[in-house]
Parts: structure tokens; C-alpha cells; sequence
């Protein structure tokens, strides 16, 4: 994949690095920067060797400020068009099956919180600051909540949205927004992802579709569903290799099929 001047499309191993290079706009979301993640989430679906998805910002200040108030379309290209390139983005995410691991380097706002909720999950710095602060430019956070409604606590939520004030990288620890906070991010980083890699990609793949596809579902529903699922996971290959691998106490080789 090519690399576009606002964003970076790169491979690292088995991880594909999505990189927001507009460090002078506190890595803000433009339209190309959100059409070319959308695009770079939906090609690696078919990718089996990626078996995650890095998403940061580039630099130590910010991870993303959320729209380019300083764009006269900040918000939108075409008011004619149903769905903007945000919204594509978070159904690109939603539909992935490839693991979204968010690295906030550093200041994560407004829409850069929608890119972080989009994530399976998230590592952040110990400087880095959370917050959603739309209310003091005259708007709110209304497609950011899509994604944060059932992440964090729902007074916590409110909170976040009524005041704009931001919150530090401690508490989203503690409200659930963050899977880790560590002085070193990269460290932390390379640990969570070599703790997937070896595990099933299969499992993984297959995983991730069923947890996702469970999250709207009442409980008989999604037991209905459940019960097919785990009848199809112990039918692939990585199934009968995993089963065999700890019988004979020995490292499984993964088919990823």
C-alpha cells in the first residue's frame, strides 16, 4: 500500500501501522486521512498475513485531535451524502475481523476518541489526556457515541460530553477506555501484539466476527447464534491443530484456516 502525505500505510511484521502525519494540526482528521484508513481497514481483511491493526498518531503530542476546525468542511464534504467519511470509517472498523489496536500517543479528542472506541483495543502513555470538548465549539459528539455508548459507564459518558473537559490517562485506565497506560507505549505495544500473534488466527478471525456480531443481540438471540458458532469454530483446521498440539504437549503450528 501506498503511503498518502497525511497518512501512513506501513507494514511491521505482522501488524499493518496506520500513522496520522499532521503533527502540526495535532494530527486533526481530514477527509483523506479518514478515506485512506477506511480504505487501508477494508483491504487488509483479505489480507491473512496482517493480524492487527495499528492506528496512531505520528509524534508524542497527540494521538488525534478530532476534526480540522480550521477546514471549511470540517465536518462534511457534501451535505447531499447520507454518509460521511467518518461514519464509512467506523462501519469499515465495525466489519473488521482483524484486530484494531489503538496506540494514543498522546492527546486523544473529540473524533480521535471515536478512533480510539473503534478499536479492539488500546494502549496508551502516561501523558496522554482524553476528553470530549465539542460542547465548547457549539457542537456534540454525536457519531463518537455510536462507539463509546457501551465502552464506558454511562455517567461517565455524560459526563465527558455535558462539560467537554478532558480527563487523564489514569482515569480512562479505570473507566475502561484503555486497555494499558505505560511510560514506555512501544514496549507495552510490541507485548500486546506478540501476545496475539501466536495465538489462532482462525480463532481470532472467527472470534472477533462473533463478538462483535453478539453486542446488539438480546440474550436468547445470542445464544441462538452462539451455539452455531462454536459448532463452525471446532470444524477449521486451527481447531483439530490446537486440540492435537496440546494432546502431544507441543507448540501448535496455525494453518490460520
Amino acid at each position: 500500500m501506498a503511503n498518502d502525505d497525511e497518512l501512513g500505510v506501513e507494514r511491521r511484521g505482522p501488524a499493518l501501522w496506520l500513522t496520522i502525519r499532521r503533527e502540526e494540526r495535532r494530527n486533526a482528521m481530514s477527509h483523506a486521512v479518514l478515506a485512506g484508513m477506511a480504505q487501508a481497514i477494508d483491504t487488509a481483511q483479505a489480507d491473512r498475513d496482517v493480524r492487527a491493526i495499528v492506528i496512531t498518531g505520528a509524534g508524542e503530542k497527540a494521538f488525534c485531535a478530532g476534526a480540522d476546525l480550521q477546514s471549511a468542511q470540517a465536518f462534511t464534504t457534501d451535505y447531499s451524502d447520507p454518509t460521511g467519511h467518518f461514519a464509512r470509517l467506523l462501519r469499515r472498523a465495525r466489519a473488521s475481523h482483524v484486530p484494531l489496536v489503538a496506540r494514543v500517543n498522546g492527546a486523544c479528542m473529540a473524533g480521535g476518541m471515536g478512533l480510539l472506541a473503534m478499536c479492539d483495543l488500546a494502549v496508551a502513555a502516561r501523558h496522554a489526556v482524553f476528553g470530549l470538548p465539542e460542547v465548547k465549539v457549539g457542537v456534540f459528539p454525536a457519531q463518537v457515541l455510536t462507539v463509546l455508548q457501551h465502552l464506558v459507564p454511562r455517567r461517565k459518558l455524560a459526563e465527558l460530553c455535558l462539560t467537554g473537559e478532558s480527563i487523564t490517562s489514569s482515569e480512562a485506565l479505570e473507566m475502561g477506555l484503555v486497555n494499558y497506560v505505560d511510560d514506555d507505549l512501544d514496549q507495552r505495544l510490541d507485548w500486546l501484539l506478540a501476545r496475539m500473534a501466536d495465538k489462532s488466527p482462525a480463532a481470532i478471525r472467527r472470534g472477533l466476527y462473533t463478538l462483535k456480531a453478539i453486542d446488539t443481540m438480546a440474550f436468547e438471540e445470542s445464544m441462538a447464534f452462539t451455539e452455531s458458532q462454536i459448532a463452525l469454530f471446532t470444524l477449521t483446521e486451527d481447531a483439530r491443530e490446537g486440540q492435537a498440539a496440546f494432546q502431544q504437549r507441543r507448540k501448535p503450528q496455525w494453518k490460520g484456516r
